[in-house]
């Protein structure tokens, strides 16, 4: 295991806004970072399901390849609607779920509700090439072990610090075009990214004056953010 997953990251023109509207959602706090960005932490405190949402200038421009796919408490997704979510598709023969978007466009899934699941976020779907190789990928990095489906779905299941039920990649004709407005942070167990790339990471940006952190990519360009190791308490 080279590393652990640590948060989720979302990009946004109105990052306090977004921050909001996924607050509410996940009935989590608004914490105001004091730099146009926000941060999401669940129940009032910090953890592993915080989510960062970071300001940035440019719009999206692309379909949201990194969603959260959410289990609904009712049997239709009136809350999420009311709050601000956006209606894209309604449930019909081809699929059982609501397809929704944030109020910065991107887009996720709602459920209903299954006898033995909680209500919110169960899974972390990541749109793939190779759903196979991207989740055997993660699987190595983070631990866990990789499942595959006779659709071409693969997960990551019980990777270390992942604090959702599953880490789906699924599979999509596109390929990744331009920055993910969602990407994913990892604690490493090591001292720097020398293990991860060395794994096949590709690395954008190193630790500088303005950032303490590595800035990377995973097999099929995916960024994320590489952290040195968790101070023991």
């Amino acid at each position: 295991m080279i590393a652990r997953f640590k948060d989720l990251c979302m990009d946004a023109n109105d990052a306090l806004r977004l921050a909001g509207f996924w607050a509410g959602v996940l009935d989590g706090e608004v914490v105001d970072t004091g730099d146009g960005g926000a941060r999401i932490d669940p129940g009032g405190g910090p953890g592993a399901e915080s989510i960062w949402v970071n300001r940035v200038p440019e719009p999206r421009a692309a379909k949201t390849r990194v969603r959260l796919d959410l289990r609904l408490a009712g049997p239709e997704p009136t809350e999420l609607l009311a709050a601000g979510a956006r209606l894209v598709r309604e449930p019909d023969v081809e699929v059982s779920w609501w397809v929704l978007a944030d109020p910065e466009g991107n887009q996720f899934c709602a459920f209903a509700p299954r006898e033995g699941s909680r209500p919110g976020t169960f899974e972390l779907v990541v749109d793939s090439a190779d759903p196979v190789a991207q989740a055997t990928w993660w699987a190595g990095i983070v631990g866990g072990r990789a499942e595959t489906t006779e659709e071409g779905t693969a997960s990551v299941v019980g990777a270390a610090g992942f604090p959702w039920d599953r880490w789906v990649f699924d599979p999509v004709p596109e390929r990744k075009r331009v920055k993910n407005r969602v990407h994913w942070d990892v604690h490493l167990t090591g001292p720097d990214a020398t293990r991860l790339i060395a794994a096949g990471a590709t690395l954008l940006r190193e630790p500088d004056a303005d950032i303490g952190w590595w800035v990377l990519a995973d097999p099929e360009g995916n960024e994320f953010c590489a952290f040195p190791p968790r101070p023991r308490p």
